[in-house]
């Protein structure tokens, strides 16, 4: 077998120089071009199974304050929503949020924010702040409270009644901010 003959160092040198200007030319080309039709083709959603699935919107504009929620400065909760509503002395929302209720809720109606509590340790174990509780229901105390961790709460034990309704962290702080002793707290299905 024939032994292939060596070049000289500078020659290696040249070729490695002229092949990476004909890479980087060969990428300015391309990028001037714009970005290849597979790159293209992976930043956009794929179709899904069903021929009429449409992306689904981003939410833009926050939930209406529910009908028949009252008048004037209050907090207003919906059951069904899994939502609260900080609602200022014009009747403008100042912050909407959802929630994670407990396993026992308040009948619908309206109620007053009677105590407060900075800190404590909730019934499902994790430590909480911001409780504000404002009604009583099936022997339970009813209240807005967050994790200290800003974790969301674990799902109650079979057959544990709680009435904590856990908030994100931000949230907790803005309606322990808003909601002062003797604020009306609005309960709608």
């Amino acid at each position: 077998m024939p032994v292939p003959a060596r070049l000289p160092s500078w020659a290696w040198v040249t070729g490695l120089t002229a092949g990476a200007v004909v890479v980087v030319t060969g990428l300015a080309v391309q990028a001037e071009s714009g970005p290849h039709p597979t790159a293209a083709a992976a930043a956009e959603p794929t179709a899904s199974a069903s021929a009429d699935a449409k992306p689904t919107p981003r939410e833009t504009t926050p939930p209406a304050v529910p009908d028949g929620s009252g008048t004037g400065r209050r907090v207003v909760y919906s059951l069904a929503q899994k939502r609260v509503w900080l609602v200022d002395a014009s009747d403008a929302t100042r912050r909407t949020f959802t929630v994670w209720p407990g396993t026992v809720s308040p009948d619908p109606g309206s109620y007053t924010i009677g105590s407060r509590t900075e800190a404590t340790t909730g019934s499902d174990g994790v430590e909480v702040e911001h409780i504000v509780y404002f009604a009583l229901a099936d022997g339970i105390s009813v209240g807005f409270s967050n994790a200290v961790d800003g974790s969301s709460p674990p799902p109650p034990a079979a057959g544990t009644k709680t009435g904590g309704v856990r908030l994100h962290k931000a949230d907790g702080a803005a309606l322990w901010d808003f909601g002062t002793q003797g604020t009306t707290v609005t309960v709608v299905e």
